[in-house]
């Protein structure tokens, strides 16, 4: 078989995987999308009041929590990985709370790693808001609440940006997950392919798993499409909004 033929076998079987919806497939891309999109909701429901509080605020200690914020937007997501899970194994500080290689972990890795992102994307476009639309808030008699949310509907283009931003990450991120999560999918085989059931395989970390086994690529194929049709589409929601802002 020729490099060419290798290549549209590949990729004729990855269609036929993902059209007939194969429970293999569709697990795994449930547990990327449910761990990935749970971390980018609490990651927001953190980040946003966090950067206004940032911007509007003055208290001790704030150009420390600026600066770790920023240190924390170029965190390795190996080290995030292993922090977690030397405190989640059973003879960690937190082994009691018995989530290790769990989506609980996972979510938490993710939290970790997409709280900075958005924290600071949403801090640089609150700051962005012209301040005469802050001054002209407290001319007119506004109190500090009115003047954040007048900067919230400033900037809430930049923000949704942040948070699209976040998700990207989120869906694409491998390391820490693999280390707290365990890459687990159920024994068995589904539809000939793959394992069971993925109960903490991802898009990106079935990726790795399936393609070092060689042979056939299909599955693996599969799943990269599915992952850079979920990145093409938040990326293109995430151009969408900046071209609005």
């Amino acid at each position: 078989m020729s490099s060419a033929d290798f290549l549209v076998h590949g990729l004729i079987k990855a269609f036929e995987l993902i059209f007939s919806l194969n429970p293999y497939i569709l697990s795994i891309t449930g547990v990327s999308i449910k761990v990935s999109g749970t971390a980018t909701i609490l990651a927001a429901l953190t980040a946003i009041p966090l950067s206004f509080a940032l911007a509007f605020l003055n208290f001790r200690g704030k150009q420390a929590v600026i600066t770790l914020i920023n240190t924390g937007m170029g965190l390795p997501p190996v080290f995030v990985g292993l922090f977690i899970f030397v405190m989640l194994v059973p003879a960690g500080p937190l082994g009691f709370a018995d989530i290790i290689f769990t989506p609980s972990a996972m979510i938490l890795a993710q939290y970790i790693l997409v709280t900075p992102i958005i924290t600071g994307i949403s801090l640089s476009a609150i700051k962005a808001v012209p301040k005469s639309i802050i001054e002209t808030v407290y001319t007119l008699g506004g109190s500090r609440k009115d003047a954040i949310i007048a900067a919230l509907s400033e900037a809430r283009f930049g923000i949704i940006t942040a948070i699209l931003a976040g998700l990207g990450r989120a869906l694409s991120e491998v390391g820490a997950i693999l280390i707290v999560g365990g890459n687990i999918a159920e024994t068995g085989s589904i539809g000939g392919i793959g394992e069971g059931l993925s109960k903490t395989r991802t898009l990106t970390t079935a990726i790795t798993s399936e393609t070092s086994k060689g042979g056939d690529f299909s599955t693996p194929i599969a799943l990269g499409i599915i992952l850079i049709t979920l990145n093409l589409s938040v990326n293109l929601l995430a151009n969408y909004f900046q071209r609005r802002d």
